[in-house]
């Protein structure tokens, strides 16, 4: 089962070449020597040594490339980017020949064609707000405590609109589409100087110059390749930082927007938007355009942020879960790597492949991976059958100027069919080129649809807009959480079983009549929070001995500042300023705001201190005092949500942290299977170098990745008949009370032993770490079952909560 991966993953790669080579060829000079196509190629040197400038490295990189060009080749022509801060490497436009020269070369830890990754497309704040005060559900005896927020947590939410508030001087910075910077979530007003550690720029391009930043907005960069290659390739991300897709100014309003009253969708989720952060600065480097992000443009972007002096790195992009790159071959794995090794936070998107499960990506160990999750408000509109008035529930996004009275025709897809077509199936689900026009001129068709239907809903509405129907109502049960915007098209969609009560009215009646309401804002609804059906799930192919991904957050209808839109619904005059989108790339900045909130009042702490705060206050249990869900009504488990739903406040005040640095991932990297060359490179920074500790590129190394000091805790491979398995953790007190006593409770499955050694932690003034371990045994092998079995283990104080989930394979 492992090849076809591999082989599908090689093809990935040379039809990226290929598709560089196209516009590499036009702006690059033409082909190499002997005909061969340039294709751009990312060459990765590793980290930057000590006392090594970077000039030097610029001219390190051109010489590294002539080597292996032609006699009389300008090395400049070929060159795309250079990474010479955070970071040594650079892309060049080369032939296949010459990329594999560069390989062979030594200094070199990897070469790759520079891959095309993907964008992962305020309510939601008050909704984790009011989750705060939820009863956290830690498995204490089969009862739930209730968490109070501490006066820190308090302080900083009273605090964090406001430019007095630590997170003032706190800077987010974003790798997406762009901005637009006339938002009002970027307006600068309050907000006193730009912090004077800040080294970045206000890149000048098409419609956008020095003065669209300001205090707020302080800095924002675009890269682009240029010439004929910006108009033939997805490696172009425009010549402008201004955002022409809208995704890049909804994440960035979302992790620190400001807040903004009166926001809206013409009307519907109205109140106040906020970002998390609202009183942090904005950064923006814009590495995508609207066909995709380069990977050469992403690492561009990881070297700029760094060497600007951001705090956070928010990502809500990657690569597809079915060509997932290695680590060293994986412009965000990369970048972020020496990101976390600078002391910069990074947060990534989960992937929008769920519900399948081993669709995570983004999963290194020093990033902090983020599933999607609904909020408590739905955008209701409801079918009205004639007869009773009876209302059938629904949900989507219309302007309906239906008749509020059934007198609408309705007909059924299938009904519907055109005679020349013999698929029912296809007819029932309303594939375009099925339907008799003039059977549906008129009427409200009811359209099946489903995860494996060939055409998305919103072509198939557009089929039945063009052939005379008024409306439609999609059968969804897979995407109804999410509300797709039709605008005055009037769709709703509804469940199978709100259908069944349709096609029972149909039969009933030889002149079924019906009218499509429009959409009304429900708010407090119930159950949320529920994992969205497309948030990827794990395990990780590549780590399954790393539990993702780590946390959930608020991914579904989220409002927040948008680009201007042409498509208006009847009646109004000027575009919103905002709009509802739905993906893990809308949960990625909302715990990027909430990290960043944790550093502004926490400043010394670090990457890995700041995502355990995350991870072991976050929630399992929704609005009704229930666990957390899958919207199919499932459990969620920790390969669906990670370790919960984040929890701002909470995270302010976690008392026990575990901590991880750079020599950690390093080991990290040994035991993965690096060699021992590629590993000198990546720690090429560290004054005392590094070298891999026991047991590294041993056969069984990967088992212990499982000790890895990561808030969360994954084993494979455990036997069922006989055998056991022990980690050892180590946990830092960083509450306010330096001498405290915390005991544990484990909460395990049927037929897992699980041993906490010991069960007791007192921390004094002089200690503030200890260590502990666990111990995993399937020895009950008439209970075990074999799979996945997952449970968690919390240290408690009385006070804080710290909750660590885990997941043992059998």
């Amino acid at each position: 089962m492992w090849l076809l991966p591999l082989i599908c993953f090689v093809l990935a790669l040379l039809l990226a070449a290929g598709a560089s080579g196209g516009g590499g060829a036009a702006a690059g000079g033409g082909n190499g020597g002997g005909g061969e196509r340039r294709g751009v190629y990312v060459v990765y040197l590793g980290a930057v040594p000590p006392r090594t400038s970077p000039n030097i490295l610029q001219q390190t990189h051109l010489r590294l490339i002539g080597a292996v060009l032609k006699r009389g080749q300008p090395v400049e022509s070929v060159v795309v980017q250079q990474y010479k801060y955070a970071f040594s490497g650079f892309a060049a436009r080369l032939s296949a020949a010459e990329a594999a020269a560069l390989r062979r070369k030594p200094g070199v830890v990897s070469v790759f064609a520079d891959p095309v990754y993907h964008l992962h497309t305020t309510r939601s704040w008050d909704f984790l707000q009011q989750q705060t005060t939820a009863a956290v559900d830690v498995k204490t005896g089969g009862s739930a405590r209730r968490r109070r927020r501490s006066p820190r947590a308090r302080a900083a939410a009273a605090s964090a609109s406001t430019s007095s508030s630590p997170t003032a001087d706190t800077i987010i910075g974003l790798l997406d589409s762009g901005v637009w910077p006339e938002s009002p979530s970027f307006d600068d007003a309050g907000f006193g100087p730009v912090p004077a550690r800040w080294k970045g720029v206000c890149m000048a391009g098409d419609d956008f110059n020095s003065s669209s930043c300001n205090r707020k907005l302080i800095g924002a960069r675009y890269y682009d390749v240029g010439g004929e290659a910006k108009r033939q390739s997805a490696r172009s991300s425009g010549s402008s930082p201004r955002d022409e897709a809208g995704h890049g100014t909804h994440t960035s309003s979302t992790a620190a927007g400001n807040a903004v009253t009166g926001a809206s969708y013409y009307g519907l989720a109205a109140g106040t938007a906020k970002g998390g952060s609202a009183s942090s600065r904005v950064a923006m480097y814009r590495v995508c355009s609207g066909e995709g992000c380069a990977g050469s443009a992403i690492l561009a972007g990881f070297d700029d942020a760094v060497a600007d002096g951001v705090d956070v790195i928010s990502v809500s992009l990657g690569a597809s879960p079915y060509f997932r790159p290695d680590f060293s071959d994986d412009p965000i794995a990369i970048g972020s790597f020496h990101a976390v090794a600078k002391g910069i936070m990074v947060v990534c998107s989960a992937g929008n492949a769920g519900p399948d499960a081993a669709t995570v990506v983004n999963a290194a160990p020093w990033i902090l991976t983020v599933a999607a999750s609904t909020i408590d408000r739905y955008f209701q509109s409801d079918v009205v059958l004639g007869g009773n008035n009876t209302a059938v529930k629904g949900g989507a996004i219309n302007f309906s100027n239906l008749n509020k009275s059934p007198k609408y025709p309705l007909i059924t897809g299938e009904s519907a069919k055109s005679s020349s077509v013999s698929d029912t199936e296809s007819a029932s689900h309303c594939e375009p080129g099925t339907l008799d026009a003039s059977k549906i001129k008129g009427k409200i068709v009811l359209c099946h649809h489903s995860r494996n239907s060939d055409t998305p809903k919103t072509e198939k509405v557009g089929e039945l807009k063009s052939a005379g129907a008024v409306g439609a109502v999609l059968v969804d049960d897979l995407e109804k959480a999410v509300a797709t915007a039709y605008i005055d098209f009037p769709v709703t969609e509804i469940t199978s079983a709100a259908a069944a009560d349709i096609h029972k009215y149909i039969s009933s009646t030889s002149e079924p009549v019906a009218t499509i309401t429009p959409t009304i804002t429900v708010t407090e609804y119930k159950p949320a929070p529920v994992v969205a059906y497309f948030s990827s799930r794990g395990p990780s192919p590549q780590t399954p001995n790393i539990l993702k991904p780590d946390v959930a957050a608020p991914g579904v209808n989220i409002l927040a500042s948008w680009i201007p839109t042409s498509t208006l619904p009847a009646g109004e005059e000027k575009p919103s300023q905002f709009n509802l989108v739905s993906g893990t790339s809308m949960a990625c900045p909302h715990v990027a705001g909430a990290a960043a909130a944790v550093r502004a009042w926490n400043p010394a702490w670090s990457p890995a201190a700041i995502r355990s705060a995350i991870m072991t206050t976050a929630a399992q249990l929704n609005n009704d005092g229930a666990a957390v869900t899958t919207d199919s009504g499932s459990p969620a488990t920790p390969y669906d949500h990670g370790a919960g739903q984040v929890n701002p406040a909470a995270a302010l005040d976690a008392g026990l942290v575990y901590e991880l640095g750079e020599e950690d991932y390093l080991q990290f990297l040994c035991d993965y299977g690096y060699d021992a060359s590629q590993i000198k490179l990546v720690a090429a920074s560290l004054p005392g170098g590094f070298s891999c500790g026991a047991g590294g590129n041993a056969s069984d190394s990967k088992d212990l990745i499982s000790g890895l000091n990561y808030p969360s805790i994954a084993v494979t491979g455990l036997g069922k008949a006989s055998g056991t398995r022990t980690v050892s953790r180590v946990v830092t007190n960083v509450g306010a009370q330096q001498e405290a006593t915390y005991t544990v409770a484990v909460a395990a499955p049927a037929g897992l032993d699980v041993k906490v050694v010991p069960g007791k932690l007192e921390f004094t003034k002089s200690v503030k770490k200890l260590g502990f371990q666990v111990s995993f045994s399937g020895k009950n092998a008439a209970a075990a079952a074999k799979g996945d079995l997952f449970g968690s283990i919390t240290w408690s104080d009385g006070k804080h909560t710290v909750r660590s989930p885990f997941v043992v394979t059998i």
